[in-house]
């Protein structure tokens, strides 16, 4: 007997058709997100969380599903992002294969899967579907609005779009616009699964599956979150013992090479290829100028925030901390209070999602304040 696996996820149907910005709609389309804690009576007490590329909508464990989830220790009673006080709402990203509607989803006008069918997405598609959420949640203005990575981009598409919709904002480990460095190895990430014989021009299924190109595509992305600093300090020069290594001649000899190839094996049947391709080509799309006339400064200092946290990391080579200085510069220019945090964690970009406690602690004390 097969034991039911719990879940917390909620589904939300968007607007049939939902119209994209690149042009195209899609019918029946959906999102999946979770919450935790509850809605004030005044409906003022809720943050929106947008995630990074590849998490769901499962932030933290809740009474419907227990499992840890990607932020587990920020969200819950008492903690960082404290539940007794905040209704707090994390929506897993259009175009994702985590529940919401994507490439990997049934087409209803052909009843089979999207794959490339699946309309050009952009996160200013996925900003305007969370926003449509908060809308139907009755929710007329978010006390925050939170995003982190690409999730931090597609919040700002959202304050873009919907001036007025939050009155605070929480900024990690983002962008305003995909710098060249970023792009080339989103590149490299794309052009590694489009190569893999397996991806046929997304015709793949479970027998036929682009393993190979999503491995390295994972592994060129794990390198990029971390730093240098931390693969000397964790890894240095060590091998791996005799009986660890593979019987090939070029195979794995470092702990190093060890270390990412279990990384890819967890990730590579758990993400969809199409889905990982879409929302990759829409962080390398993004630009908040595109909402100042071509003038990113403009289009910051336009986004109306009262109060703003803007959380960067000293050793994050993806979204650097020049970065989320032109984030919080661009925000007082438009006369929005701003705390700005650097921190040297040496995990670099994923530093957000496992140095809790410097990140938390920032948190912590800007939602306390409020």
């Amino acid at each position: 007997m097969t034991e039911a696996v719990a879940d917390a996820r909620r589904w939300h149907a968007l607007p049939s058709p939902f119209p994209m910005k690149r042009g195209g709609a899609l019918v029946d389309a959906r999102l999946a997100y979770e919450t935790w804690g509850e809605l004030s009576a005044t409906r003022d007490n809720a943050i929106l969380i947008h995630t990074g590329l590849s998490p769901g909508a499962h932030a933290a464990s809740n009474a419907e599903d227990p499992s840890s989830g990607w932020w587990e220790g920020m969200i819950g009673p008492g903690l960082a992002i404290d539940t007794d006080r905040w209704f707090v709402v994390c929506v897993n990203t259009l175009g994702s294969c985590k529940g919401s509607t994507g490439a990997a989803s049934i087409n209803p006008a052909t009843g089979e899967t999207y794959r490339l069918d699946f309309p050009d997405l952009t996160l200013e598609d996925a900003a305007n579907a969370a926003q449509d959420l908060v809308r139907a949640l009755g929710i007329a203005r978010l006390a925050c609005l939170l995003g982190n990575s690409m999730g931090g981009m597609t919040a700002l598409a959202h304050l873009a779009q919907h001036r007025g919709c939050a009155r605070t904002h929480i900024s990690i480990s983002t962008a305003p616009q995909a710098q060249p460095f970023a792009i080339a190895i989103r590149s490299l990430q794309r052009e590694a699964i489009r190569l893999d014989p397996q991806w046929d021009e997304g015709r793949y299924d479970d027998e036929r599956y682009p393993e190979a190109g999503m491995s390295i595509a994972r592994k060129l992305g794990v390198i990029t979150y971390r730093s240098a600093m931390e693969w000397v300090g964790r890894f240095a020069r060590i091998r791996l013992d005799a009986e660890r290594r593979e019987d090939d001649p070029f195979g794995a000899e470092f702990e190093i090479e060890s270390y990412l190839q279990g990384h890819a094996r967890r990730f590579v049947r758990s993400f969809d290829p199409n889905s990982y391709l879409y929302l990759s080509r829409a962080s390398d799309w993004f630009d908040i100028a595109e909402h100042g006339g071509g003038d990113a400064r403009a289009a910051l200092a336009g986004l109306g925030i009262e109060r703003a946290l803007v959380i960067g990391v000293e050793t994050d080579i993806l979204f650097p901390l020049s970065q989320q200085q032109e984030i919080a510069d661009g925000l007082v220019a438009g006369g929005t209070a701003v705390d700005f945090v650097a921190l040297d964690s040496p995990q670099g970009h994923d530093a957000f999602l496992v140095d809790l406690e410097r990140f938390g602690a920032a948190i912590a004390r800007f939602l306390g304040s409020l």
